[in-house]
């Protein structure tokens, strides 16, 4: 009888701390899915900015060795990405290609300009560092003209600002209900274990003591449930990028890198925090309160 009675027991043990790292395993699942989201935002923003052209329009009279140069001085800029220098020739060709037919002998001559494509870096991508740069463009003879659409670029911006914010205040918010939800379900499962804990007070053991195993069973639960949450991330993300290969933020495997090291750090804090606050609740507590 009294080895079925601890057969019972330790089974509605192993049953309770199963739950609970399911439950903690889906709670770190929604909040790796919200760093997914906030690394994707982040990545997406700075490829949109990335791809804001600046087009240099060439003199007519420029040589091509001064052409070069020019090219060279743009690389070495610090707000530059890369460069694309577009004569007229390749512009003509390129052109011919849209309209579907050769204008350039309709015309009998090329009316288009030499022009270079500026990509810049997303930290410059804004109007007062595109307007510090144009200056300094503008000074080279070979440069006629610089263009770019402000409007653009400041409509850009604001609805990154806006959205960023936005998500910010979203991940916050779910970060401050994964905390509750994972501290009640610790609470709970520590709540089954009270009169172990007092028991184990009465007989004289210390609070430290009496923690200390409840402690490494809250960060060995974190862990468990950090790899489960981690490698559904990691199926969901084979399996997006096997559906929409398009998806180029998908190969950032370093920024998923710590998002993964946050699940497992905070898995850990938070069961590990949770749990001494529950322990500590029951220690303090009065034997005729248990029952409570």
């Amino acid at each position: 009888m009294e080895e079925f009675e601890v057969s019972d027991a330790s089974k509605k043990t192993k049953t309770v701390y199963i739950s609970t790292i399911i439950s903690i395993a889906l709670v770190l699942l929604m909040l790796g899915l919200l760093g997914l989201v906030l690394v994707h935002a982040k990545n997406l923003s700075n490829y949109v900015k990335e791809n804001i052209v600046l087009n240099i329009i060439v003199d007519e009279g420029a040589k091509e060795t001064d052409v070069l140069a020019f090219q060279k001085e743009l690389n070495a800029n610090r707000a530059v990405k890369q460069t694309q220098y577009v004569n007229k020739e390749l512009a003509a060709r390129n052109l011919t290609q849209d309209l579907g037919e050769d204008f350039v002998n309709f015309l009998g001559y090329n009316p288009l300009t030499s022009t270079f494509d500026v990509y810049l870096k997303a930290e410059y991508a804004n109007n007062k560092s595109i307007e510090t740069l144009k200056a300094n463009i503008a000074k080279n003879p070979v440069v006629k003209e610089v263009v770019y659409q402000s409007s653009l670029i400041d409509m850009v911006n604001k609805n990154i600002n806006t959205i960023g914010l936005i998500i910010l205040a979203f991940a916050v918010l779910l970060l401050v209900i994964a905390i509750a939800l994972i501290n009640n379900t610790i609470r709970l499962a520590i709540y089954s274990q009270r009169f172990l804990i007092k028991s184990m007070q009465l007989v004289g053991a210390t609070k430290n003591f009496i923690r200390r195993p409840f402690l490494l069973y809250a960060a060995l639960h974190g862990l468990i449930a950090a790899f489960i949450a981690i490698i559904i991330l990691l199926a969901t993300l084979i399996y997006a990028r096997k559906e929409v290969p398009e998806i180029i933020i998908l190969n950032n495997y370093k920024e998923f890198g710590f998002v993964f090291v946050g699940l497992i750090l905070m898995g850990i804090f938070i069961t590990g925090i949770s749990t001494w606050f529950a322990v500590s609740r029951y220690l303090r507590l009065k034997s005729y309160n248990l029952y409570r």
